[in-house]
C-alpha cells in the first residue's frame, strides 16, 4: 500500500512477520480507515469550540488552540508551496520545548510529512547520522541551534528552515509564514500511516530508528493517562523531558491535547524553574526523571505547590529513596513507570490506589507482560528474567532486520530490562539488560561514546560502562588505554571530557575517566564488560 508520494518510510518497514503482536480489544482502542491524528488532538478542538482555550504557556507566552491550529496550518501551507515538500518527506525538528517547536510539529503532520524529533545537545555528527539513516529532506531549526545544524552536509537535504523559538522575534520561518492562510487541509493519511520516527540510542554508526503511526499516537493516550492520570480540561501538564523524547511527547503534548487541557513548556527546565510554574501557573500534573524528584525534594518547601496532583516518574526506574522523601515532603506519591521508544510510552505503572513502593507497577490498559528466559520461555514468579510486552503498540524498526528480530521475539517486544514478577502480578525492575546507561533520565549507549572516544588522537582502546550514582542514577565511566600511557593525569582527563563535549552531545561525556595499561578480554577478542563492572563497584 502507498501511503505517500515518498513511500521511504514504508518501504523500509519490517515484514509483518518480524512485528510484535498487538491487539486491541477494547472500542477505545479501535482507531482505524482514514485518520489524521492532527485531526482529534488540536483540528477538533477548533470545531467544537474551544478554540480560544489555552494550549500552551511559557513564562512568557500564552497561545490559545486557535493559535496553534493557526501557526500549524500557516507551517503546512509553506512546506508545500514553497520548500519543495512531498507527503512523506522525514521533516527533523531541532528545538527546545517551545511552542513553535509544537506547531512545526502539527503542521508537518498537517502537510503529510513524518516528524524526526530531535534533543537540541546533539552535535553535527550525530545529526548527519540521522540525516543520512531516515533520508531527511528538510529541517526546521530553532535559529539560536543553527550554527551545529549548518555544519551538516547531505545530499538528502534540501532545506534548513529557522525559526525563532523564543517568540520574541522573526526568522525564516515566520517570514515564509506571514501571509499563508490559516485553513489547510490535512493530509489524507490512514490509521496505519507512518507519522513519527523516533531514533533510539545509536546515534553513531548505524542508529536504529524506530517508527510509529498516526493511530499509535492516539493509542497511547487511551492507555497511560486513562490508566493513570485521569485527566481533564481543567488540568495544566508540564515536565522537564525534551520533547524529542517520546516520554516528553506524550506527557506534554499528546496527553493534554488529547484531553483538551493545557501544557507549561519550559525550555531549560531546573528543579526551580519547574516549581516556580507549579506555584505561579497552577500546574496539577507534572512529568520528569527520578533525578530531577530527588533534587525537587529538596527545594520543594519554598514554593506552594498545592496545584499539583499528579507526579510522574520514568526514563529509569525511581528509587524507594525518592518516592519515601518527596511522599513526606509533598504527601503526594510519584507514579513510577517504564516505556520505550519502541514501544512509544509507559506500558507498565501504576494508580495511587494499587501502587505498591518500590514495584514499578502493572501492565496498564492495552499491555500486557511476562517474564522470560532466553529461550523466551515464562519464568516462575519471584524469577527474574526478561521483560516481554505486547499491547496496541510495538517495535517497528525501519532500517534493520537483525535488530527488529533481537527485540521482537515470538510476537513480544523484548525491552532490554530484567524484571521480576511477584505471586501478584506486579513487576519489579532488576537490572538493564545492556550496556544502556541511563543517567539523569537520558538513554546513553556505552557503545556511542566509545565510538567517540575512539577518534581522539591518543586513544587506542577504551571501554565504557555505567557507574551508580546516587544524584544521576547512573554516570558514564570511560576505561582507556592510551598510546602514550605518560598522558595520564588529570588535566588530560579535563582535556579529554571538553573535548568530548565539543564533538558529540555533552550530556553523553564521561564523567569518570579511569586508566588501565590492557582492558580485559576473552581469547577471542571481546572485551569482558563484566570486569570492568565489577572494577566500578570495588
Amino acid at each position: 500500500m502507498k501511503h505517500y508520494d515518498d513511500n521511504f518510510a514504508h518501504d523500509h518497514l519490517p515484514h509483518p512477520s518480524l512485528q510484535a503482536e498487538c491487539f486491541t480489544g477494547h472500542p477505545d482502542f479501535e482507531f482505524d480507515g482514514a485518520l489524521n491524528c492532527v485531526d482529534k488532538l488540536l483540528d477538533d478542538h477548533i470545531k467544537e469550540g474551544r478554540g480560544d482555550s489555552v494550549a500552551i504557556r511559557t513564562f512568557t507566552e500564552t497561545w490559545t488552540f486557535n493559535d496553534l491550529y493557526q501557526k500549524a496550518n500557516q507551517i503546512a501551507h509553506t512546506l508545500v508551496e514553497n520548500l519543495d515538500f512531498v507527503p512523506g518527506n522525514r521533516v527533523l525538528i531541532r528545538s527546545a520545548n517551545n511552542p513553535m517547536y509544537v506547531a512545526c510539529w502539527f503542521g508537518i503532520l498537517k502537510a503529510g510529512g513524518i516528524v524526526v524529533a530531535t534533543m537540541p545537545l546533539l552535535r553535527e555528527k550525530e545529526l548527519t547520522v540521522m540525516i543520512e539513516s531516515a533520508q531527511i529532506s528538510h529541517v526546521f531549526c530553532d535559529y539560536r541551534l543553527e550554527e551545529e545544524m549548518l555544519l551538516v552536509t547531505s545530499p538528502y537535504l534540501k532545506h534548513v528552515i529557522t525559526y525563532d523559538g523564543s517568540g520574541s522575534g522573526v526568522s525564516k520561518l515566520e517570514t515564509l509564514m506571514g501571509n499563508k492562510p490559516k485553513v489547510f487541509k490535512n493530509y489524507h493519511t490512514l490509521a496505519n500511516s507512518i507519522a513519527i520516527i523516533g531514533f533510539t540510542s545509536g546515534t553513531t554508526g548505524k542508529p536504529k530508528m524506530t517508527a510509529h503511526y498516526h493511530k499509535d499516537i492516539l493509542l497511547i493516550c487511551e492507555a497511560f493517562p486513562k490508566y493513570s492520570l485521569q485527566p481533564t480540561p481543567n488540568d495544566v501538564f508540564t515536565g522537564s523531558p525534551p520533547l524529542g523524547f517520546t516520554f516528553g511527547l506524550g506527557g506534554m503534548v499528546l496527553f493534554p491535547f488529547y484531553y483538551g487541557a493545557s501544557t507549561f513548556l519550559i525550555e531549560k527546565p531546573s528543579p526551580e524553574l519547574l516549581l516556580k510554574a507549579i506555584e505561579e501557573y497552577k500546574i496539577s500534573i507534572c512529568f520528569t526523571a527520578p533525578t530531577a524528584w530527588r533534587v525537587l525534594t529538596t527545594k520543594v518547601n519554598e514554593f506552594d505547590i498545592s496545584s499539583l496532583r499528579k507526579c510522574i516518574s520514568a526514563g529509569e526506574t525511581l528509587p524507594v529513596k525518592v518516592w519515601e522523601d518527596w511522599y513526606e515532603a509533598t504527601g503526594l506519591k510519584i507514579i513510577d513507570g517504564i516505556g520505550s521508544t519502541e514501544i512509544l510510552h509507559i506500558f507498565i505503572s501504576s494508580t495511587e490506589d494499587n501502587m505498591r513502593k518500590g514495584a514499578t507497577g502493572l501492565p496498564i490498559r492495552g499491555y500486557e507482560a511476562k517474564i522470560v528466559d532466553k529461550k523466551g520461555n515464562e519464568v516462575p514468579d519471584g524469577t527474574a528474567g526478561r521483560l516481554a510486552v505486547r499491547g496496541i503498540t510495538g517495535c517497528k524498526y525501519l532500517n534493520s532486520k537483525d535488530k527488529q528480530k533481537e527485540y521482537v521475539q515470538q510476537g513480544w517486544n523484548i525491552t532490554g530490562d530484567i524484571f521480576r514478577r511477584d505471586a501478584d502480578g506486579y513487576f519489579w525492575f532488576v537490572a538493564r539488560g545492556d550496556d544502556m546507561i541511563i543517567s539523569s533520565g537520558y538513554n546513553i549507549a556505552a557503545i556511542e561514546v566509545e565510538s567517540v572516544l575512539l577518534t581522539h588522537t591518543d586513544v587506542a582502546e577504551c571501554a565504557v560502562v555505567g557507574l551508580p550514582d546516587e544524584n544521576r542514577g547512573m554516570l558514564v565511566c570511560a576505561y582507556l588505554v592510551l598510546k602514550d600511557k605518560n598522558k595520564a593525569c588529570p588535566e588530560f582527563t579535563k582535556s579529554l571530557q571538553d573535548w568530548f563535549k565539543e564533538v558529540a552531545a555533552p550530556y553523553k561525556y564521561p564523567r569518570e575517566i579511569k586508566y588501565l595499561d590492557a582492558l580485559p578480554k576473552t581469547e577471542t577478542g571481546k572485551i569482558q564488560r563484566f570486569k570492568l563492572k565489577n572494577i566500578v563497584q570495588a
